[in-house]
């Protein structure tokens, strides 16, 4: 049922629901780019900030209106993403992209607790884990975009080109690029999900009952432990070594005796929120190798975390 407000805005254009029905692509794609949810709701707000700058003639012109808004988002993104490296820098701390929950599990704070609009919810696969966002992290800006636009989006490199700037084939030695950074030669094989599910249950079992051989046993002997808290709240430094790691767990469960550890999904992969006082202070992500694990991240940044609080 549409409200008076959406009725009297299709009277004044008729193609405002078939413009607005793009906003979960661009969602999808700007947060890929950017890694941060708060960033890519500005992409998309100046994108569309644009479309409405245009005269109703200027819009009937576009023949891919869709396509259109894509283009547009993506060399905002392509911008940010040359002023994010030098942002980063004095960012307090390790940056670590931000977390997203899974759809049923979706909450907004400007919401007053009510469910977020299905059209800002990041569809979850394997290009949105956590893993997958930190090495787009190590990409040239440009790198990023052709990359993500063709490999992950299935967009032409000639598509690519107009918004990168380059040539075609210059888009496609871009895209080889990022792939060599994404498939290290000496990678193991890929963890099984159901294996991924019981190998993060233990952790969390391991984790609550203060138990540093059993975590020792579920990480990887050069695992890296990293939290991102942004100088807002604390964030222990970058941890390596499985028994460095399980040590620094099992003495924070100590400091904060309170702590309630819960599995959720984590950027598509299983995963852990980290509750203190009711409220949501932490959400841990994974990597896995084999059948241990390789990596965690910890977003601490409170700002970091709205998708997963409700007011």
């Amino acid at each position: 049922m549409r409200t008076p407000y959406e009725s009297q805005n299709d009277r004044l254009d008729p193609g405002l629901s078939v413009i607005m029905s793009e906003r979960r692509q661009l969602i999808n794609v700007a947060y890929r780019l950017l890694g941060s949810l708060a960033d890519a709701e500005d992409v998309v707000q100046e994108t569309y900030a644009r479309w409405y700058a245009m005269t109703r003639q200027q819009r009937a012109d576009i023949a891919s209106p869709g396509g259109w808004l894509t283009r547009v988002a993506s060399r905002i993104c392509l911008d940010l993403l040359g002023s994010a490296r030098a942002r980063r820098e004095s960012y307090v701390g390790e940056w670590l992209p931000e977390p997203v929950p899974d759809h049923r599990e979706w909450a907004d704070a400007r919401s007053g607790g009510r469910a977020a609009d299905p059209a800002d919810r990041v569809t979850l696969d394997e290009s949105v884990s956590m893993a997958f966002l930190v090495v787009l992290e190590s990409m040239t800006p440009a790198e990023r975009v052709a990359f993500i636009l063709h490999d992950v989006f299935r967009y032409s490199f000639a598509e690519v080109a107009e918004i990168v700037g380059r040539t075609p084939a210059a888009c496609r030695q871009l895209a080889s690029s990022a792939r060599r950074r994404m498939r290290a030669p000496d990678a193991p094989a890929a963890t099984p999900a159901a294996q991924r599910a019981v190998l993060v249950r233990r952790f969390k079992e391991a984790w609550e009952a203060k138990d540093i051989a059993a975590l020792v046993g579920l990480l990887d002997p050069d695992a890296v432990g990293l939290a991102d808290g942004g100088g807002l709240v604390s964030a222990t430094p970058l941890t390596v070594g499985n028994e460095q790691v399980a040590r620094q767990l099992v003495m924070l469960m100590s400091m904060v005796p309170d702590l309630t550890i819960l599995e959720r999904t984590v950027n598509g992969q299983p995963g852990l929120v980290v509750e203190h006082a009711g409220a949501v202070a932490s959400v841990v992500a994974f990597d896995f190798e084999g059948d241990r694990i390789s990596r965690f991240w910890s977003v601490r940044n409170p700002e970091k975390l709205r998708p997963w609080t409700t007011a």
